[in-house]
């Protein structure tokens, strides 16, 4: 049995994270994930790398992490550097599942990525089925991604796919049980989950 906490999309905001890998410490996860976005839209880039380092945590490229280094970033910036040798994505196996990470979508995209909620935050079953279609032919037991700042972990034809929710705005992580394929998705920041971010219909105090 493996216990992997789920991170994305977190944005620079390193008191979420602090506390995502706080609830994560309590539950004695074996391994932690971050799908990608780690910079963007607010100021605490360096902490929150530095947090994501410190916890050994494994995450990918997020496209506002490629904009951070193609936006002239120092050579010896630590947040560009760490960005540098994340890869695109990640295929591994764990407690005899295969889990594929990757922000947006596979293989390896930072943009796109898969919607299965309506604006109200009820799963789409015609979504479902597209991204079942979609996702046939990929070799993998969970799916892990990020990018849409969409909270779920949905049966999607004969895989698993999770998607954390941004740390910053849906105010959510998630911790996937392994081999059961088991997800337990935790709220941060003393609010409630969000299924669906977006903009224009967000709080002043979510900025």
């Amino acid at each position: 049995m493996a216990l992997i906490g789920l991170l994305s999309d977190v944005h620079s905001t390193p008191a979420a994270v602090a506390e995502a890998l706080a609830l994560f410490r309590a539950a004695e996860v074996d391994e932690i994930f971050c799908a990608g976005d780690i910079a963007g839209y607010r100021d605490g880039v360096q902490e929150t790398v530095a947090l994501l380092q410190a916890s050994g945590c494994r995450s990918v490229l997020g496209n506002h992490d490629i904009g951070y280094l193609r936006n002239g970033a120092a050579a010896d910036d630590p947040a560009a550097r760490y960005f540098r040798q994340l890869p695109g994505y990640l295929d591994t196996v764990i407690a005899g599942r295969r889990v594929y990470l990757v922000h947006a979508e596979p293989p390896a995209a930072c943009h796109g990525g898969i919607r299965l909620r309506d604006r109200t935050g009820a799963v789409q079953a015609d979504r479902v089925v597209h991204w079942a279609g979609r996702l046939a032919t990929l070799d993998c037991d969970v799916l892990v991604v990020g990018h849409t700042h969409q909270v779920f972990a949905e049966r999607v034809g004969d895989k698993l796919v999770v998607n954390p929710g941004s740390s910053a705005f849906n105010h959510s992580c998630a911790i996937l049980r392994l081999p059961e394929l088991q997800v337990q998705v935790l709220p941060l920041s003393g609010k409630a989950v969000r299924p669906v971010w977006r903009w224009g219909d967000h709080l002043r105090d979510d900025l």
